[in-house]
């Protein structure tokens, strides 16, 4: 069989949505154990990047809903890309504060979400910023934060990307 034909026939199903959004889970819940285990304050674009994730999750949940329906898988799809395409934007731009340091391009001091969805006055434990964009904080196998962001993001565009194609295969249950 098909691998694209394999992945668009998983894409109808709600096992793949939900494993999305179990990684997704997964990422909020150690950026959450970061912040208030480890005690490492998250900065304006950690914050952002979270947004993103999150984005990310509530796209699973709407593939979720109905993944044989393609309306709910395309609107699963649309937001997954825009997610991981807005993360990795956000990631790459975090990643040159920390490398590139520069009193000209310096990430803002407090995060700014819309007046209709003020997320820091709504949730502060998890989206208010007070940490610096351009100090490295923590580091796995000699990378940053937003230097594992990047790879999962863009892993996340990857996958997403496949399965687009995919859903432009023929198979024999079409």
């Amino acid at each position: 069989m098909n691998f694209f034909v394999i992945l668009k026939d998983f894409s109808k199903r709600r096992l793949s949505w939900l494993l999305l959004l179990a990684f997704i889970l997964f990422f909020e819940a150690c950026a959450l154990f970061f912040q208030h285990v480890v005690m490492l304050a998250p900065c304006v674009m950690c914050i952002y990047e979270r947004v993103a994730m999150l984005t990310i999750g509530g796209a699973a949940i709407v593939g979720a809903i109905a993944p044989n329906n393609p309306i709910s898988r395309w609107l699963g799809l649309v937001g997954w890309g825009f997610g991981a395409y807005k993360g990795l934007t956000l990631a790459l731009q975090h990643v040159d504060y920390q490398f590139n340091p520069s009193p000209f391009a310096t990430c803002d001091l407090f995060v700014t979400f819309p007046s209709w969805a003020p997320l820091n006055q709504w949730a502060p434990w998890m989206f208010e910023a007070y940490g610096d964009c351009s100090k490295i904080v923590w580091q796995f196998l000699n990378l940053s934060m937003p230097q594992w962001l990047v790879i999962i993001f863009a892993g996340n565009l990857i996958a997403f990307g496949l399965i687009v194609i995919a859903q432009f295969v023929k198979s024999k249950k079409d």
